[in-house]
């Protein structure tokens, strides 16, 4: 049976700590569906682990990512090989709040394109993490929302939930980081596809460091909110566009 939603999950040498994250996903999670843990090498620490959990619990594929390393590729790799209509792409440090999957999962099924849990909107809310971070994606966020009306006063936030056909029309070009969730906000407003939004409370991840490199991918969150600005593109043309941009 065809699941609902496919959630995407991106992981790097979790190890145990991914047990409790999957609990609380197939706990909180009431729609039918499958759970791609993807990670990007057969020796990851976080494969045993998988495996074991995959033996009591059909919904979760562990799955090796072969377009490359790093969170991007994996992501893509992910939503590739994802079989749901929706896909909702999470993060493996529980960061973020399961039990809005089914939430994103259900405006996009009543016909946004991106369903966006945003810490900016009223309600929402970021505990911890570095405050130049948290200051940057906030000051991204907010200015996307106000100047480019894009849907959403988050998107970088990486939790979000895609129309999958429209991430196929569209593509991602995203090679590195986490900058997929950017990058689809601004082509969906460039085609002027619906998106929303809803508050979310971001917890800061409470074990192992981050993976997170500001300094390296600025560069390319910067590309993607510039592409957020401009006249309407079709699907064919956002592809152009966005490779001629690199």
């Amino acid at each position: 049976m065809k699941p609902r939603v496919s959630v995407v999950i991106p992981a790097y040498n979790e190890g145990e700590e991914i047990v409790d994250v999957l609990e609380r996903i197939f706990d909180a999670v009431s729609l039918s569906c499958e759970v791609l843990v993807v990670y990007d090498t057969p020796d990851d620490a976080t494969v045993p682990w998988l495996e074991k959990f995959a033996a009591a619990e059909t919904r979760l594929r562990p799955t090796l990512n072969t377009y490359g390393r790093g969170p991007a590729l994996a992501i893509r790799f992910g939503i590739d090989r994802a079989e749901a209509e929706v896909v909702v792409v999470t993060m493996a440090d529980g960061s973020d709040d399961p039990q809005q999957i089914d939430q994103l999962a259900r405006l996009v099924e009543r016909g946004v394109v991106v369903a966006a849990a945003s810490r900016y909107a009223r309600g929402g809310q970021q505990v911890g993490g570095p405050m130049l971070k948290g200051y940057l994606s906030r000051l991204a966020g907010v200015s996307l929302y106000h100047l480019a009306r894009v849907g959403t006063r988050d998107s970088t936030n990486s939790f979000k939930a895609y129309r999958t056909s429209f991430v196929h029309e569209v593509g991602i070009e995203s090679d590195a980081g986490f900058e997929i969730g950017i990058e689809l906000v601004a082509k969906a407003r460039r085609s002027r596809q619906p998106v929303a939004e809803v508050p979310t409370i971001w917890l800061d991840r409470a074990f192992g460091p981050s993976n997170f490199k500001l300094w390296a991918w600025l560069p390319r969150y910067l590309r993607w909110y510039r592409f957020a600005f401009g006249r309407r593109l079709s699907p064919e043309e956002i592809r152009a566009r966005s490779v001629v941009d690199r």
